[in-house]
């Protein structure tokens, strides 16, 4: 009998454990423990973006799950999109409880590659298009929040993925809270000692416009993983497009590094 293994999904921005649905259940069939987390102030969360002052706020519900677990437990990280930064700071703070960690078209920093270098070549890269941006403090000032907008959603991030998804995504984003890069970059280093002794892999959205699979190799190029998986056909929003093959995937990966 196959081995239970424990995966913990993390979602992207504006999104909320909500969208692990399909995967969750399809790994729960399989046999395997799933934990799928809503960040700070996103999905049912309670807090509201205008309370988070750092992505350590942000990110706090993944470090006090990852806290919790026992000694002798071990899981399987896995992060979507901005959920890859989550799962890096968990990765370096926690490396004795992570068997490997799974990086889903996502942001992906190492110890020689920098959240500041990665967050240029993606604002370099990316067109959000009817996104709103929120300026708490001022239009002056930088930004405190995003939240994407429907055309974006509909023509980049869900191109590919079933109409009821979208659907169920635009009733349920919420803005996404925005920190500087100089303050996050200290927040999110990671050594070759810790988050490098863990095993990655990377799944490869071939059909995402949002991070195209040009930024997508970009990041394996300068950070490699252990391993590159590709999902045909996917959009940006992989466990939506795809979920079984998503879903193979990660079976696959806990099967050859737990």
């Amino acid at each position: 009998m196959e081995r239970q293994r424990h995966f913990v999904l993390v979602h992207g921005a504006c999104h909320g454990a909500w969208c692990w649905y399909k995967v969750a259940t399809l790994l729960k069939s399989a046999g395997h423990r799933v934990t799928a987390l809503d960040m700070a102030a996103s999905g049912v969360h309670p807090k509201r973006v205008d309370e988070l002052q750092s992505i350590s706020d942000y990110f706090e519900p993944l470090m006090k799950f990852m806290a919790s677990l026992l000694p002798e437990e071990r899981v399987i990280l896995v992060g979507h999109s901005m959920g890859g930064l989550g799962i890096s700071v968990a990765m370096e703070r926690f490396p004795e409880k992570i068997s490997s960690a799974v990086f889903a078209a996502a942001i992906m920093p190492g110890p020689d590659l920098s959240f500041t270098s990665a967050r240029e070549e993606y604002a370099r890269r990316i067109d959000l298009m009817d996104s709103q941006y929120m300026f708490d403090n001022g239009p002056n000032n930088p930004p405190t929040s995003l939240l994407f907008g429907p055309d974006c959603m509909a023509t980049q991030f869900y191109h590919l993925s079933p109409t009821e998804d979208l659907t169920l995504a635009m009733s349920l984003l919420r803005p996404q809270a925005l920190f500087s890069d100089e303050a996050t970059q200290k927040e999110v280093g990671v050594t070759k000692e810790k988050y490098g002794s863990i095993p990655r892999a990377y799944i490869l959205c071939d059909v995402d416009v949002i991070i195209k699979e040009g930024l997508q190799r970009w990041i394996i190029e300068n950070n490699p993983p252990d391993e590159v998986m590709v999902v045909p056909g996917s959009d940006y929003m992989p466990m939506f497009s795809k979920p079984q093959e998503t879903c193979s995937c990660l079976l696959e990966i806990a099967k050859k590094y737990f």
